[in-house]
């Protein structure tokens, strides 16, 4: 059993959704599939790239990302709705949202948000992002928004792994913002307080895990970082295609 990485889908975009039902029917029937996130806004895209997935991994593992909560094309009344609705997707293709568990191998999926602890939100980011006009969160704020997906996140007492010799986490936003390259522009780094959060980085590091994937920043690392590698296997945009792998990454 293999396991793969991609995150950053985009099936909004025809030539990655023809990329996606291109990949093999036969060549990953024994592995699971890290889906990390961003997958589409729409509802029947997110349904039926778990469809097309499911059919060739043994397992496929999500945690959504931003665009997979947007509400503003669904008949929803807000982002908590979408979120029941990816679930509900989720599950009636098998696709996982819980811990799984193969032999001496732990993978955990890291719910999260962004809570500025990368960085202040000023009025040009609150313009430009496109989450503050698309996700629908009544009565949250990002920061009590990043502290209630992260605190349904497992924990050392919940999940007992003494038995686990690997352990693999996964998210969709970044645990930290060093894992942004030095070489991105200045005028780039404005979206960084949109990024992720710290509070994931310490809960990984509280369960063990030796390796996390993210995906979010469709900016393609594998480094080491205290000890843990952290993998970020963005697909991306077609704009994307001369700075992103556009393949799947093996985790291990």
């Amino acid at each position: 059993m293999r396991v793969f990485a991609i995150s950053d889908l985009h099936l909004d975009y025809a030539a990655n959704h023809e990329w996606l039902k291109q990949l093999s029917l036969h060549d990953y029937q024994h592995d699971v599939l890290i889906l990390a996130g961003d997958v589409s806004d729409r509802l029947a895209l997110l349904d039926d790239a778990f469809g097309i997935l499911t059919r060739r991994f043994a397992t496929v593992l999500f945690v959504p990302g931003n665009h997979d909560l947007w509400a503003r094309r669904e008949r929803l009344n807000d982002s908590f709705e979408k979120l029941d609705a990816v679930r509900a997707a989720a599950d009636q293709h098998g696709v996982g949202m819980d811990v799984f568990r193969q032999g001496d191998l732990a993978i955990i999926p890291l719910l999260g948000w962004y809570d500025y602890s990368f960085g202040a939100a000023d009025d040009y980011l609150k313009a430009a992002w496109a989450d503050y006009r698309a996700c629908k969160w009544p009565d949250f704020d990002d920061g009590a928004l990043t502290r209630l997906f992260t605190e349904q996140n497992p924990t050392p007492s919940t999940l007992p792994l003494d038995d686990a010799q690997r352990i693999v986490t996964f998210s969709h936003f970044l645990p930290r913002i060093d894992l942004m390259p030095e070489r991105i522009p200045e005028k780039h780094r404005k979206i960084y307080p949109v990024l992720g959060t710290t509070i994931l980085d310490a809960q990984l590091r509280a369960l063990g895990s030796t390796t996390h994937v993210y995906g979010h920043s469709h900016v393609n690392r594998h480094v080491t970082l205290d000890g843990v590698t952290y993998i970020n296997n963005a697909f991306g945009y077609p704009s994307e295609s001369h700075f992103t792998a556009r393949q799947l990454a093996q985790v291990c």
